[in-house]
């Protein structure tokens, strides 16, 4: 999900190595199997060159660094296609890798992509066309520098840029056009020129190396239209583009599928670019097609005088998710996804943002990790757990001995709570939420005299802290009988949206005594979310109003105006006045469905404002816990 309004037109995936470094991997694909209909090996190739320039706008540096996974399917013994198999398999194998310096070590087949039947007597059968899927992975330097499809509007005066590694050849051969009006056309794209690619993957690595970009997305399915349109969708803003300099048809110009990339460049490196660009061979394939702006315009005219497409880019934005909105109606419930669909069309929706009343740089925890002293923190998990790798990295860095504890270390003695200054309930899906979110846990705790005193002790001792997180937040919640001053939490239940939810939400943090939350107050951030049974359920509405009245509910979901909110998807469970974290009376114990442990480090985060730099406003809380323990 790309930008602050989670837009899904990355064209790459990159991970960090570990929670302490910025090396990374990046992973991104290629597939063109319809223009296996018309030309075997072209289908091949670009299924090659397509994960290339996917994957470029991220720091790799040597092309030979990258490694393809190549999934082939065919309908062996079908009449052609054994012939068609062997030309795209040396297109690749024999020609375009080895001239790209290119391996591909791994892969699978599928060769049965044909079935028949007989139905009243009749034979009928259906036969999938030769498909190349790639996958294409290399290590990231500095994922940091990776650039997305974003465009932005507050960097001053930009250019855009295309790079048209089709040279000007705009062939429509099975394309998406092609596909809408039930045609097939004679002459798809292919790869022009190896060396002009090898040469583009080169010049990509130079500029997103020296940070020059503010923008990057590959030209593929859908064409120059298509790569414009996602691009201003993801940034929220208007694109004036002038295609005369492309060719002379205007429907072959902005939906071709040739290779290519459209590059946002500030007017200030402009000639920094270009040269790059020159020294790449590539100045004579880049053209300069317009400009962006803050207005809710997309308009792509030739020349002066001839405006060929003039729309607002939010009716664009309604267009484009129009499908998907009709499918989720089927699949979701209806309501939610109405709310989301006029969500995506809002002209006034600002997106993520952040404001918090503390410094995201600073360590508070510092003078106390420098005592030489660590608290020792039990992650705790169960059989379906995760995220507690994440967690125990979190609590390392705010200065705790982080503990992997499992519930079987409990139940056979080797751990006992006693032992540990707070405790930690990670997120997932213990024993596969079969007797609800969270039931099994909570049961195999409440129905063990042992374990029941155990935690009983521990939820009791006013020198601990406990955090639940997730699942880990459903088993809180559910343990409620044994937990001091919550008599008022609600359980937790199925989303209002009937699916699992992950996405990027923002919550704004309220003045509580949440220990936890300490000093954290007035503050809105997004948050990582991932669950299916996260709204709230109360006993009676009285528990609702007297939870109010004890000042414990700690966060609420908020809408891009910072309202709190009930409506999908910024409140994406659908709870109550958006509730989403709780305290009991005394503080110490905090229930959230959020993960903060996700977003701990800023580069972990889909978005975050520029001025943080290795910290995200998540790891506060994990500092807050520290300092308790002085």
């Amino acid at each position: 999900m790309v930008g602050p309004w989670q837009i899904p037109v990355s064209d790459v995936a990159v991970t960090t190595a570990s929670l302490d470094s910025y090396h990374g991997e990046a992973m991104a694909m290629g597939e063109r199997a319809p223009v296996a209909l018309l030309d075997f090996g072209a289908s091949a190739r670009l299924a090659v060159a397509e994960s290339i320039t996917n994957i470029a706008g991220t720091n790799i540096g040597d092309i030979k660094r990258i490694k393809l996974s190549a999934n082939w399917m065919s309908a062996a013994g079908h009449g052609g296609e054994d012939a068609g198999l062997y030309e795209a398999v040396k297109a690749v194998g024999e020609e375009l890798c080895p001239a790209l310096g290119i391996t591909i070590p791994v892969g699978k087949d599928s060769m049965s992509m044909k079935t028949t039947w007989e139905e009243n007597g009749e034979k009928k059968s259906v036969t999938a066309p030769l498909s190349l899927v790639i996958s294409s992975f290399a290590r990231v330097e500095d994922v940091r520098k990776t650039v997305t499809p974003q465009l932005r509007t507050d960097k001053g005066a930009s250019r855009l840029l295309l790079i048209d590694l089709g040279e000007r050849k705009n062939r429509l051969g099975a394309t998406a056009l092609a596909q809408v009006y039930k045609q097939l056309g004679d002459k798809p794209a292919d790869v022009v020129n190896v060396a002009k690619l090898k040469n583009f993957f080169n010049a990509m690595q130079a500029l997103v190396a020296e940070r020059k970009l503010l923008a990057y997305h590959d030209r593929s399915d859908g064409g120059l239209i298509t790569t414009l349109a996602e691009m201003a969708f993801a940034g929220n803003c208007g694109v004036d583009v002038d295609i005369s300099a492309l060719g002379d048809n205007d429907l072959a110009v902005l939906f071709n599928e040739e290779l290519g990339a459209v590059i946002q460049v500030s007017e200030s490196e402009l000639s920094a670019v270009r040269e790059v660009l020159k020294a790449h061979d590539l100045l004579g394939l880049t053209y300069e097609l317009g400009s962006v702006s803050s207005e809710d315009r997309f308009e792509i005219t030739r020349g002066s005088k001839k405006t060929i497409k003039r729309k607002k880019r939010s009716e664009l934005r309604g267009i484009w998710a129009e499908l998907t909105h009709q499918m989720q109606r089927l699949r979701d419930n209806p309501e939610c996804a109405d709310q989301e669909f006029e969500a995506k069309k809002a002209t006034d929706n600002k997106g993520l943002s952040a404001y918090l009343t503390y410094d995201v740089n600073e360590d508070i925890a510092a003078p106390y990790i420098s005592k030489g002293v660590k608290p020792k923190v039990a992650v705790l998990r169960e059989q379906g757990v995760n995220s507690h790798v994440e967690m125990a990295a979190a609590f390392d860095r705010a200065g705790f001995a982080a503990i992997d504890v499992h519930m079987s270390d409990l139940m056979a003695g080797r751990y006992n709570l006693n032992g540990f200054n707070a405790m930690v309930a990670c997120g997932g899906f213990s024993y596969g939420d079969v007797l609800g979110a969270s039931g099994g846990w909570a049961k195999s705790i409440l129905f063990n005299s042992q374990l029941r005193d155990q935690f009983s002790q521990f939820f009791a001792n006013e020198n601990t802290l406990s955090l639940g997180v997730c699942n880990g937040c459903q088993l809180i919640s559910s343990l409620a009988e044994i937990i001091p001053g919550v008599e008022n939490w609600p359980r937790f239940v199925r989303n209002k949206s009937e699916r699992f939810e992950a996405r990027a939400a923002m919550v704004k943090i309220n003045d509580t005594n949440s220990l936890w939350f300490k000093g954290m107050a007035g503050s809105h951030m997004p948050i990582a979310v991932a669950h299916g049974e996260g709204c709230v359920e109360f006993k009676t509405p009285e528990n609702l109003t007297a939870l109010q009245s004890q000042n414990l509910i700690v966060a609420q979901y908020i809408d891009s105006h910072l309202n709190v909110t009930e409506t999908y998807p910024a409140n994406p469970n659908g709870s109550a006045l958006g509730i989403t974290a709780i305290s009991n009376v005394d503080g110490r114990i905090a229930a959230m469905m959020p993960h903060p442990e996700r977003v701990f480090r800023a580069v972990s985060n889909s978005w975050y404002p520029e001025d943080w730099s290795e910290d995200g406003a998540w790891m506060r809380i994990f500092r807050n816990a520290r300092v308790n323990f002085k």
